[in-house]
């Protein structure tokens, strides 16, 4: 595989927790990040652990199926890492990322790696879906949409969160998480995530769940969401929720 020409935010954090699947510019990135914000590698250490909780609480949900979105780099803790006798489709939008996914994945029965984009469902390969998420549409899944709803104007994450309600079947789980608005103290840094970057607070946050319902734990910061010890200390720059698909 070729040296990509760009940095990915995808294996920029494969970097901050420790993997080895990212290049060269990927390091220089994430190092100019940092200069503008500061030490990332615990603040995503902890979105990362914040997605294990989330999986293990589906997994006690009964859920052995995972559709995840915005997947980036398929280790360190990763859904099929976490949830070891579930089946996991991984989707991103990179094609440089799905390649590498695919390759690391090569060997495995449980877990495969395609396009998808989260906006869009008809994109994700039919077949990819029906292997590793032989449940979908018909019995309780996972979703998980971690890192993407930044991207997306408030319009656009509403029909996309609605329109996974409306595909996954009665009893399925979604995990997401948003960026509050701890970055407006690092205007360095905001700028370079580009003018399309969205922060949100929990109150604007929630109306954007539709008829997502939250868990009793409510949208709160990462490290506070069903810790297993003391919340780590970290800077607050991501809340997370993990909401149930009603029976309507």
């Amino acid at each position: 595989m070729g040296e990509p020409e760009q940095p990915s935010t995808a294996r920029m954090i494969d970097f901050w927790l420790g993997g080895e699947h990212h290049f060269p510019v990927d390091v220089a990135g994430a190092n100019a990040f940092e200069q503008a914000y500061g030490p990332c590698g615990p603040v995503f250490r902890e979105l990362r652990a914040f997605l294990g909780r989330a999986v293990q609480a589906m997994v006690a949900h009964g859920v052995d199926g995972f559709l995840v979105f915005g997947a980036g780099v398929p280790t360190m803790g990763n859904v099929h890492e976490v949830a070891t006798e579930a089946t996991v489709l991984y989707t991103d939008v990179d094609p440089v990322t799905i390649r590498l996914g695919q390759s690391i994945l090569a060997g495995s029965d449980r877990a495969g790696y395609g396009f998808g984009d989260a906006t869009d469902i008809g994109t994700i390969d039919p077949a990819q879906l029906h292997r590793f998420v032989p449940g979908w549409g018909r019995r309780p899944v996972g979703v998980v949409f971690l890192g993407l709803a930044a991207f997306l104007d408030d319009a656009s994450l509403t029909r996309t969160l609605d329109e996974l309600y409306a595909a996954a079947a009665p009893g399925s789980l979604l995990a997401v998480d948003f960026d509050t608005e701890e970055l407006v103290g690092h205007p360095q840094a905001l700028a370079m995530l580009g003018p399309q970057f969205r922060m949100r607070s929990p109150a604007t946050f929630a109306p954007l769940l539709g008829r997502w319902a939250p868990t009793g734990d409510g949208i709160v910061p990462i490290a506070q969401w069903r810790p297993e010890g003391p919340p780590a200390q970290v800077p607050d720059a991501f809340h997370g929720v993990l909401a149930t698909r009603g029976g309507d």
